[in-house]
């Protein structure tokens, strides 16, 4: 069997990523969704997640599954801003999905990229493309139509969803910089990334007085096949998009990760209007629906030819571990 020129092994490992990360993008929002109108502890439940990815992680190295090396408190220091701000995105993700509807959800995170832009321009990354830059205005012209058409607004829903943003593009740009500059892993960013959670997480269900309500409802639950189910789903599911997600922004870029959860939500939106239920149909809600989600597609097009003009310098997540 003839070996592939390495620019093809890329080039595959780019796509796979990407296409990795959005699949799992899309199913972890409805999942996450499916538990919370079961069981409303957000805090918990995400500090299960990380549990669960944590654990797997260290038995999957001690059993040699994974090449994966130990933690060390000088990366562990370097990369606890990455694990408090991802935590507070997911957080206040998980928080919104309690009060928002997925669609409008969705629409919501697509301001993920003027956020990004923003960041960039103010760490001298230079002015966006006229193109990007009406993308942009477009998608967030969009959530404001919808919003407006928006018959079960939840003002602390979007005040959520909205924190989220900025928690998100905050951790998609670290995480693109401690990958490339420390060389590590994917597996590995997402082993620190779950250990260093956990204190915080297990603070915050005490102080926000989740605990021990939320253990005891948990246990009173465990006798409904169909939570089980869908909680032992989100477990996997969360190990999965953290690890597409650290691969997509290693291997591609912290913008790429922004540009495919984009495309992934106008899959999310369409599923979003006939799945769990809570969407009212109102004329401004579509109209500013298929307006966001005209702006995420034009957005993603014009990075794409941005990206093609002037190719960025690519790290693979094998070459990042062998550093």
């Amino acid at each position: 069997m003839e070996k592939l020129p390495d620019a093809e092994v890329s080039s595959i490992l780019s796509l796979s990523a990407a296409l990795s990360y959005g699949a799992a993008s899309m199913a972890m929002v409805f999942i996450n969704k499916a538990v919370l109108m079961e069981y409303s502890h957000s805090m918990t439940l995400l500090t299960a997640q990380q549990l669960a990815t944590a654990l797997l992680i260290h038995v999957g190295r001690r059993l040699g599954y994974t090449r994966s090396r130990g933690l060390e408190m000088s990366t562990a220091k370097k990369l606890l801003p990455v694990s408090l701000f991802y935590n507070a995105n997911v957080a206040f993700a998980l928080a919104s999905l309690k009060g928002v509807n997925i669609p409008m959800y969705i629409a919501i995170k697509r301001l993920t990229p003027l956020a990004v832009l923003i960041a960039g321009f103010v760490s001298g990354k230079g002015k966006p493309t006229i193109q990007v830059s009406l993308s942009v205005i477009l998608t967030a012209g969009g959530v404001v139509i919808a919003a407006l058409g928006d018959f079960s607004f939840d003002f602390f829903g979007y005040s959520m969803a909205l924190t989220s943003v900025f928690f998100q593009t905050m951790y998609l740009v670290l995480v693109e910089k401690s990958g490339a500059e420390d060389g590590l892993s994917s597996v590995e960013i997402m082993y620190y990334n779950s250990f260093l959670s956990l204190p915080v997480l297990m603070f915050l269900i005490v102080a926000t007085g989740e605990f021990p309500n939320s253990l005891l409802l948990l246990i009173a639950k465990s006798n409904s096949f169909y939570f089980l189910l869908i909680l032992i789903l989100s477990f996997v599911m969360a190990i999965v998009l953290n690890y597409t997600m650290f691969l997509c922004t290693i291997v591609n870029s912290a913008l790429t990760t922004t540009i495919v959860g984009v495309l992934k939500g106008v899959g999310s939106t369409t599923l979003g209007f006939v799945l769990l239920g809570g969407v009212q149909v109102h004329f401004l809600n579509v109209t500013g629906l298929v307006i966001n989600t005209a702006g995420g597609v034009w957005y993603s097009f014009a990075k794409y030819q941005q990206r093609k003009s002037k190719p960025p310098k690519r790290i693979s997540d094998v070459e990042a571990h062998r550093k």
